[in-house]
């Protein structure tokens, strides 16, 4: 897949996963892996960035597999982004697949 076009939903997929649920990055890397070809290395600074932007808090929880996990958890300030990013998700995919048919059927 494109790397532009990796580099522009993964902001998104990281939000919609901590939506549901609480995660640590190596679990939310292995989670979009399984969807989308991406290297362990893209996520983290997003973890950084949207934590010091207010849209995560962190919080550490013991693990019987080595030392505490970091868990991400989003905050109500991520929520809206999320929302925000949802409603912008939509209308640039509606208007590239408008897009897409009008060029295949011409």
């Amino acid at each position: 897949m494109n790397v532009q076009f990796k580099k522009g939903v993964l902001n998104l997929c990281v939000l919609v996963l901590l939506d549901k649920q609480d995660h640590y990055g190596y679990e939310l890397v292995q989670k979009i892996s399984d969807q989308i070809s991406i290297s362990e290395g893209s996520v983290y600074p997003l973890l950084r960035r949207l934590t010091k932007e207010g849209y995560f808090t962190t919080y550490l929880k013991e693990s019987t597999e080595g030392p505490p996990r970091k868990y991400y958890q989003l905050t109500e300030l991520g929520r809206s982004y999320l929302d925000e990013q949802l409603v912008e998700w939509e209308k640039f995919t509606r208007g590239v697949n408008a897009l897409i048919e009008e060029g295949r059927h011409e």
